[in-house]
């Protein structure tokens, strides 16, 4: 992956992807508790990693409901603040009904474009971004970005899916739509969940895009489900492309694929039939 959208037209992905986060914002607000008890490993480890100090202006780009840079505003209090920013307003005002909840007053919240940060250059002293920049157009525009906007020696803490055999969790569903030939395979060099699992593509794109002091880690955690219904529901909230596609077929194609789903999950159940379904993340650090 080298940041070209050779397969892809970056405009009308950029237009169609901002308008379909809009439209799941309301299910990752409902999801929200849920995916963040799982995910808490992987924000704490984003946090630790930029060390947060009072003071500090800390940039959380693709926020989402915004829980990880939340963890962040708690420790740059006080005289910090959260630049708390998505590229969907609808995800921001999640994010701003979330910090409203925990009384936390520090955020700016923005609606940002990872590939068009709309900030002045070095004024940052952190970033974070957990899993977005393989879904942009461009992420090595988007790295360029967020460099350009973090001050000499600011932190960037990342978060990207490693490759779907580790993560089942969120690889199932494309593949059982494509075989079924009710959607089309993915493009060599398309956005995506995966664009960015291989950790040495990742190095490349982050050297050059000028950040140094880089490390990459692998982080295993588990997405934890009631049963296979749920797992089911909880991704027609979130994953906009697998909605999109489920929500237009005719029910017993539905049904037929639900079906699948759950025989294939049917591996993680324990014996009360709750899902604990592997995932892993890289999550890299580097420095302007």
């Amino acid at each position: 992956m080298t940041g070209d959208t050779e397969h892809v037209d970056p405009d009308t992905f950029r237009a169609e992807s901002r308008e379909s986060w809009g439209q799941v914002a309301a299910g990752w607000e409902i999801r929200r508790e849920q995916l963040q008890r799982a995910a808490l490993p992987v924000s704490r480890r984003m946090v630790e990693l930029i060390r947060p100090e009072p003071g500090q202006t800390v940039l959380e780009l693709a926020a989402g409901p915004g829980d990880t840079g939340l963890m962040a505003a708690e420790l740059i209090a006080p005289g910090g603040t959260l630049i708390l920013s998505d590229v969907a307003e609808s995800m921001v005002e999640v994010a701003r009904r979330r910090a409203e909840e925990l009384g936390i007053a520090n955020v700016d919240f923005r609606v940002l474009d990872l590939e068009w940060i709309d900030l002045p250059t070095a004024t940052v002293d952190g970033a974070l971004c957990r899993w977005g920049y393989m879904l942009v157009a461009d992420p090595a525009t988007a790295l360029r970005e967020t460099r350009r906007v973090l001050r000499p020696g600011g932190r960037v803490a990342l978060a990207v899916w490693d490759s779907p055999e580790h993560n089942p969790w969120l690889a199932i569903g494309g593949p059982e739509l494509v075989r079924r030939g009710l959607a089309d395979p993915p493009e060599p060099g398309e956005p995506g969940p995966f664009a960015l699992a291989d950790p040495q593509e990742l190095e490349e794109l982050m050297r050059g895009a000028g950040f140094g002091e880089l490390s990459i880690e692998a982080l295993d955690f588990e997405m934890r489900y009631a049963d296979a219904e749920h797992w089911w529901d909880t991704t027609l909230d979130c994953a906009r492309s697998f909605s999109a596609t489920v929500r237009g077929l005719e029910p017993s194609q539905r049904d037929d694929v639900r079906a699948a789903l759950a025989d294939q999950l049917a591996e993680y159940a324990g014996q009360d039939g709750s899902l604990a379904v592997p995932a892993r993340t890289w999550v890299a650090l580097a420095a302007a």
